[in-house]
């Protein structure tokens, strides 16, 4: 990509994981709304709605295969880290597979990307991860709490490093949110409730 396409937000490329539903596919919809080119990263196939939106079906914990598509990105400007699920337990009752399970989609995949995409990200380039507000700690939630907090210190520490290349880091941590994982008939019994929060403390907008 020469000068001339960097300047022009049009042909800024991100690189979205989990963006075939929820919060991802939200955050695609987004940044093509905003001119952005997008390669979404999903289990999922999902049929591109749009010319500047390239769906590329893989699992980002098959670091094999998420290695032969970071090979074929070419640019990348922006990296959302959005793939994510949830599963909870009480002590006693904890799920060491549920829990190694989510490390690796949450934190060890967001390390492989950007340890594979950064190098060669230019000046003004983007990293967000979606984290959450449960990283401060929820009942039967620890595990996930767990997944979810360490993005914090990835972030923080990544944010040092880039700071002087003029990339930025960011975890974006919402609530509860009203997506089709809330509406699974599992999650039912445990779907959280959705409180009206008052000024700067419920965020409306970002942008890349």
């Amino acid at each position: 990509m020469d000068t001339l396409e960097r300047s022009n937000p049009r042909l800024r490329h991100a690189v979205v994981t989990g963006g075939s539903s929820g919060i991802g596919r939200a955050i695609v919809d987004r940044l093509l709304s905003d001119g952005w080119r997008v390669t979404g990263l999903c289990r999922s196939e999902v049929a591109p709605t749009d010319g500047l939106l390239q769906i590329v079906p893989v699992d980002v914990t098959d670091f094999d295969a998420l290695g032969h598509v970071c090979d074929h990105l070419g640019s990348v400007d922006a990296v959302v880290h959005a793939a994510g699920f949830m599963r909870t337990a009480p002590l006693g009752q904890l799920s060491l597979h549920d829990g190694i399970s989510m490390w690796r989609l949450h934190v060890e995949s967001a390390m492989y990307l950007a340890n594979r995409l950064t190098p060669t990200m230019p000046a003004g380039g983007r990293i967000v991860l979606v984290g959450s507000r449960t990283a401060n700690g929820a009942a039967t939630r620890s595990q996930y709490a767990a997944t979810k907090s360490a993005l914090i210190g990835l972030a923080r520490s990544w944010a040092a490093e880039l700071a002087p290349r003029g990339i930025t880091v960011n975890v974006v941590a919402p609530g509860a949110t009203d997506t089709p994982f809330l509406r699974d008939p599992g999650e039912r019994q445990r779907r959280p409730s959705f409180p009206r929060l008052a000024g700067s403390s419920h965020p409306t907008k970002w942008q890349l």
